[in-house]
């Protein structure tokens, strides 16, 4: 195998794929990327046996071929040349023989028959949606997925496709996020389908603010996204997500308005003297006022207050912090609104102009 490449050409594909490369690696071919040359494009993939990164490059190449170089090497190779560098590989036996001006490195290669392979997937749904669609719907939802949870469906994302409709629901069991947007598929029945954490991440990367299209395939076991000149694979979660709708709170109770930067910088103060760990603030609503007050470990105290449009009951009620924050930076809406039901209930948060994405979080006792 033999060609040559700008070297800005090699380097961005070799970005798009490399957070697919093992870093601890069961299987030495993990740690390196398959580059498969023909006459005229280069592909070069990536796997970690969870997820698959697949780039193409349109290229002329010398002598067709495969194999696998040390990904985080060649990578690294590449940022340190300039970007208008020509890059030469040449492939002699278990060696690969990189030059670029007066550069010149040797790698060890592993044969492409080593590389291992995500199963082939099987379709069951297809559909097309612009990449901002999609990209949206993640960032809007994937903050509130568990980490580590032993419920090992919560660690994802889970997607549903219904006809006419596109949802992502997140949750660790302590808060809820719910994005949907319209898309233009008519399908008899739903399916849902969950994407693990890092898969989602990975997805997030290749994704621009775009209305270029990407195809969604969904299989039993695997979901797929095509783009140009990417395609992104991962396996799926196997489980059954938690019925979102049973946790969602009525829009109905005692209901407040916000200018949403505002109520940001309060919850920001106010949260420098709560507890570390637990990151618990009191919200204590009154007629168009909102006292924070939050205490630690050392009897320190912050009291905030803010002016909102309240004329519901007097509430007191305990939050995470954090929760509330993750909601609040999800837009840069001018008003969010909340919905709190009683001392002991959730609260429903939303931007009344973004009324297909919910936030709901769970009380916490302080």
């Amino acid at each position: 195998m033999k060609f040559k490449i700008q070297c800005e050409d090699l380097l961005i594909p070799l970005q798009h794929v490399i957070g697919a490369v093992e870093k601890r690696q069961t299987l030495p071919a993990l740690g390196n990327v398959l580059i498969k040359a023909s006459e005229d494009k280069l592909i070069i993939t990536a796997t970690d046996l969870e997820i698959e990164l697949v780039s193409v490059i349109e290229l002329m190449v010398d002598e067709p071929g495969e194999i696998t170089l040390p990904a985080k090497k060649l990578l690294d190779i590449c940022k340190s040349l300039p970007n208008d560098a020509q890059i030469s590989i040449d492939i002699d036996a278990d060696r690969a023989v990189i030059k670029s001006g007066r550069s010149r490195f040797t790698l060890v290669t592993l044969p492409a028959t080593d590389f291992p392979s995500l199963d082939e997937i099987t379709s069951v749904y297809e559909f097309t949606v612009p990449q901002s669609t999609l990209k949206e719907l993640i960032e809007r939802s994937s903050f509130a997925m568990a980490q580590q949870d032993v419920r090992y469906y919560l660690n994802g994302l889970m997607m549903e496709i219904s006809s006419g409709l596109i949802r992502t629901v997140a949750t660790d069991g302590h808060r809820l996020a719910y994005c949907e947007k319209p898309i233009d598929t008519n399908l008899s029945d739903s399916k849902q389908v969950i994407i693990p954490r890092k898969g989602v991440s990975e997805l997030l990367r290749l994704l621009q603010a775009s209305d270029e299209p990407v195809k969604v395939v969904l299989g039993n076991n695997h979901v797929q996204c095509e783009l140009a000149n990417q395609r992104f694979t991962s396996k799926l979660i196997d489980g059954r997500f938690p019925d979102f709708n049973r946790v969602m709170p009525s829009d109905e109770g005692n209901t407040f308005t916000a200018d949403r930067e505002t109520l940001r910088q309060a919850l920001v103060r106010s949260s420098i003297l709560s507890n570390e760990k637990y990151r618990g603030i009191r919200l204590i609503l009154n007629r168009d006022l909102l006292k924070l007050q939050a205490q630690n470990p050392d009897q320190e105290e912050a009291n905030v207050e803010v002016e909102i449009n309240y004329s519901g009951d007097d509430l007191e009620v305990g939050f995470n912090v954090n929760y509330m924050l993750d909601v609040l930076n999800t837009s840069n809406q001018d008003v969010i609104q909340g919905v709190i039901k009683d001392s002991s209930s959730s609260c429903l948060m939303t931007f009344p102009e973004e009324s297909h994405c919910k936030y709901v979080i769970m009380p916490m006792r302080l």
